[in-house]
């Protein structure tokens, strides 16, 4: 069987070379500590955003759909955003 002939069927593992099994990527702890670092300090800045107005006003509507009602525009926060606030 060609591999163009293999696209779409299921090979089992045991069935496949060693060049065609799949590796499993091994980063030492320390590494994994760096990156995960890393990503704190580039994210952290978004977590300190306030939610667009947009998106309050989506999740409102959205609430209101689940709750069977309209909903009010009284400037609150939806409950799913409530407690947010740091």
């Amino acid at each position: 069987m060609t591999m163009r002939e293999q696209r779409g069927t299921v090979i089992p593992i045991s069935k496949l070379s060693e060049k065609q099994k799949p590796r499993t990527a091994k980063l030492g702890r320390d590494i994994q500590a760096r990156i995960g670092e890393q990503l704190r300090t580039m994210y952290n800045g978004f977590l300190d955003q306030p939610v667009p107005d947009r998106f309050v006003e989506l999740l409102k509507k959205l609430e209101a759909k689940q709750e069977g009602s309209k909903p009010e525009p009284d400037g609150k926060r939806p409950e799913a955003l409530k407690g947010e606030d740091k």
